[in-house]
């Protein structure tokens, strides 16, 4: 296709305005057609100063089939609350639009199983692809640190630490479906599907986690059902790795570090600080001018003009993240006693 593709953003949350809309306007390959959201309100509320979008609600005569409905709009980006995702993508990719959807890819792995794999057998995905977003895929630390950690040889072993207090009145806090979430994890499900890929793509594929033994708590009341896990992965090359992870703590701060046979290489914000065995200690900033969203809607859009999905994309590798998710909260729900993971790429 020559010229720009339609565009249509499906939601009118935060992430949406401070992330999806700038992402968009940036886009050389992307044309912004219309906003839908599930009352006009909020939809013009995101659109108010737009020129040239239409809006589309479920209080309104047209609605979000009218979206799917439009030969001007080739693609959607869709960034709604984890539960009612997975039919508005089944319809968007149904009426042969291009999706990207943020992540998580659902509320658990038997609900995104079911979406990959009738997203293969309902859709010619050479002409309409489901994307999944991740943008800590496209953080330039991460990017940098994968690489360096492969030239590192085998990893040895893993560790993640993460710390933060999400407290009441903070902007993603203050969302109805995040408060009394209706799916199991909580903000570890929301938020922590990020940090299980920034991992992953540390580890490689040689040493993906295959089993977990975790202990969860909710430190927070606010914080419901858990808003701590501490786990300790099985890894596929037989080596082990630690997760911890808390949104309820007075702990601050994040580090990844991956052993590898010839040293270690561990990434905290936009450092990465590689220390090879016998050599000397390099540390590195590699800051994110466009901040993570911009780059995965690029290559998105990218992908769309070349007709060739971006691999970091696949609601696979989405699907991978759940994965692991999911079995530290059933490993945590059960006290601690192992559980193998569901699925695996």
């Amino acid at each position: 296709m020559s010229g720009k593709f339609g565009v249509a953003i499906i939601g009118s949350g935060i992430f949406v305005r401070e992330e999806h809309l700038p992402a968009v306007f940036a886009c050389e390959h992307l044309e912004l057609k219309a906003i839908y959201s599930r009352s006009l309100k909020s939809a013009k509320s995101v659109s108010e100063d737009i020129k040239d979008v239409d809006t589309y609600s479920d209080d309104s005569e047209y609605g979000f089939t009218h979206v799917l409905a439009r030969s001007d709009i080739h693609a959607v980006i869709i960034a709604l609350p984890i539960l009612v995702q997975p039919s508005f993508i089944k319809q968007a990719l149904e009426a042969g639009k291009h999706v990207l959807a943020e992540k998580p890819l659902a509320k658990d792995v038997a609900t995104g199983k079911e979406l990959v794999d009738w997203y293969h057998a309902n859709i010619n995905t050479a002409s309409v692809t489901f994307g999944v977003a991740e943008q800590f895929r496209y953080f330039n630390a991460f990017i940098y640190g994968a690489k360096k950690a492969r030239e590192l040889g085998p990893v040895l072993g893993f560790r993640l630490k993460l710390g933060a207090n999400v407290q009441p009145g903070s902007k993603y806090f203050e969302t109805e479906w995040r408060k009394t979430p209706e799916y199991q994890g909580g903000f570890l499900l929301d938020g922590g599907v990020h940090f299980i890929a920034g991992m992953r793509m540390l580890l490689g594929s040689e040493a993906k986690v295959v089993r977990t033994s975790a202990f969860t708590s909710q430190l927070q009341a606010h914080l419901p059902p858990v808003d701590t896990v501490d786990a300790t992965f099985k890894l596929a090359n037989g080596r082990t790795g630690n997760f911890s992870v808390s949104f309820g703590t007075t702990f601050t701060g994040a580090e990844w570090s991956v052993a590898c046979e010839k040293g270690s290489v561990a990434v905290s914000g936009k450092t990465i600080t590689i220390k090879p065995i016998g050599g000397d200690e390099e540390v590195v900033e590699k800051p994110d001018e466009l901040g993570g969203v911009k780059q995965e809607v690029f290559a998105w859009a990218k992908s769309l003009v070349s007709g060739k999905q971006d691999p970091q994309q696949r609601p696979e590798e989405a699907l991978a993240d759940l994965a692991v998710l999911e079995a530290m909260l059933q490993s945590g729900a059960k006290d601690g006693q192992p559980v193998e993971l569901k699925y695996q790429i």
